[in-house]
């Protein structure tokens, strides 16, 4: 096994924090927090996720998304026994690098894989638990990879809530992009028994009343994956847990705004100003809380 030189992984690294700094508008600001080498690290996992989410919500066909996800499968999957399986590719070899050094469980981003062929293939959802399914193929694998990184110890009892963390996360991200989702990408993720509850239609359109008590109820619910999802905070160390408690405080306060103004998701996309992002961020580094 030859692995890559050291300027080639200081290279692979630094394209992922741009990518990191760049794409990833919310989740940056707690990354910043760790130390260089789990920055460097969550950096990695952060830029093959972006590629798989680009890979889902790009312009190809399905046919090829799914043949592009397979081969990405494909190469992640090698490229954490052989260096070389990277070919060159910056995210890939920091990628494997990461693997190695911390030992991360390929499984899970088989499944974060997994979750993106759902939303390929169009897959919806009946249910609550049929949502919930998804939202721990796509944001509860990236908390049980995070981790991996942090060196969590007693990962049996870590995993569930990183879990249920990862479920809050989404739950707020579907909310706030219910608009956009259904208008740009035809895709609807709120469960259909809930919208025949609520009297909403397929295409989330319906009252205000009836739209605002649905999402509403969502909000709720997210509320108290949260709940369960932030005692994880106290099972992680100093920087670790500023990092957690960063991006679940911010994801929190949008939570909290639609909460407050269940239609302004219809009004267009919620965000924070940097400014309240870096004061959450200043505010788990300090205190530990999201």
């Amino acid at each position: 096994m030859s692995l890559p030189a050291a300027t080639d992984l200081e290279d692979a690294y630094r394209r992922c924090e741009e990518i990191t700094r760049s794409e990833a508008r919310n989740f940056s600001y707690g990354i910043r927090l760790l130390r260089p080498p789990e920055r460097a690290a969550m950096s990695a996992l952060y830029a093959i996720a972006r590629r798989i989410d680009d890979i889902g919500d790009g312009g190809a066909g399905s046919d090829d998304k799914l043949a592009a996800l397979a081969a990405t499968r494909h190469a992640v999957m090698a490229v954490a026994d052989d260096p070389a399986a990277a070919g060159g590719d910056p995210v890939l070899i920091a990628l494997g690098d990461t693997a190695r050094r911390y030992d991360l469980p390929l499984s899970a981003l088989d499944e974060l894989i997994a979750g993106c062929e759902m939303d390929v293939e169009g897959v919806t959802y009946n249910t609550i638990e049929d949502l919930i399914g998804y939202c721990l193929r796509v944001a509860g694998t990236v908390g049980r990879l995070s981790l991996a990184v942090y060196r969590t110890p007693d990962r049996a009892r870590a995993d569930p809530l990183a879990d249920a963390l990862g479920v809050a996360l989404q739950l707020t991200n579907i909310l706030r992009d219910i608009v956009e989702d259904r208008e740009t990408m035809g895709r609807v993720y709120l469960p259909a028994d809930d919208l025949a509850r609520f009297d909403v239609d397929s295409e989330v359109r319906g009252g205000d009343d009836a739209l605002a008590a649905l999402v509403s109820f969502e909000a709720s619910r997210a509320a108290e994956w949260y709940d369960r999802g932030l005692a994880l905070l106290p099972r992680l160390d100093r920087r670790s847990r500023a990092c957690t408690a960063a991006m679940a405080g911010i994801y929190r306060r949008l939570l909290d705004r639609i909460q407050r103004d269940p239609l302004a998701v219809t009004r267009g996309r919620l965000s924070l100003p940097g400014w309240e992002k870096a004061a959450v961020a200043a505010r788990a580094l300090t205190v530990g809380r999201a």
